[in-house]
């Protein structure tokens, strides 16, 4: 969770390496303005919503927050996401935009590479919802609820179904309902750690 400025700073350094993103360069910085990759666009508002809320608390900042918000909002709606703040741990990598859902009570550890049509969510009326761990990849159309644990390392396989927890660490997770397929080497999917 983003605590102070430095936090803030490094969320988008994780995020930007994560993501390929070199900002320094010039060329970078007139293809954003020109032509600015959205979900990018996304997880820096994402970030700076999360910096204001968390530490900032005058009534100028309050009134900051809440414009935030609202552009938050509004570009959440045109990707289709449903992200709350406060979830995600740097190094967080989302591609293509389409429907994401998570629950404001997940917790996802760093670098987590997340793809189109995934679901994090509660279950059965228990709030609790999943805990994932550091260097996860989620595939297209995973769907992870309840309150279960997700080791580090791991990889979830495309349209899978993820209803109990696995905490072993360097596993692919596939199928509905999900099993234990392989033990993996998630360096090979997410290329920057």
């Amino acid at each position: 969770m983003i605590k102070s400025k430095k936090d803030y700073r490094y969320y988008l350094e994780r995020d930007a390496i994560a993501r390929g993103v070199n900002n320094q360069t010039f060329k970078y910085k007139v293809k954003e303005i020109l032509s600015p990759t959205k979900t990018w666009k996304f997880q820096k508002k994402l970030r700076k919503l999360e910096y204001y809320s968390n530490c900032k608390n005058n009534i100028i900042s309050r009134v900051y927050t809440k414009l935030i918000s609202y552009s938050f909002q509004k570009l959440s709606l045109q990707l289709g996401f449903s992200i709350p703040i406060n979830v995600f741990g740097p190094g967080l990598c989302i591609i293509h935009y389409g429907t994401i859902v998570v629950n404001s009570r997940a917790r996802v550890g760093e670098n987590c590479r997340m793809e189109v049509c995934v679901n994090i969510g509660a279950s059965g009326g228990n709030p609790e919802a999943p805990r994932i761990g550091n260097n996860v990849y989620i595939a297209p159309g995973a769907k992870i609820y309840g309150d279960i644990i997700i080791g580090n390392n791991n990889a979830i396989a495309a349209n899978s179904s993820v209803n109990k927890s696995f905490d072993e660490d360097g596993i692919l997770i596939g199928g509905s309902p999900a099993k234990r397929i392989k033990n993996i080497d998630v360096k090979k999917i997410i290329k920057h750690i």
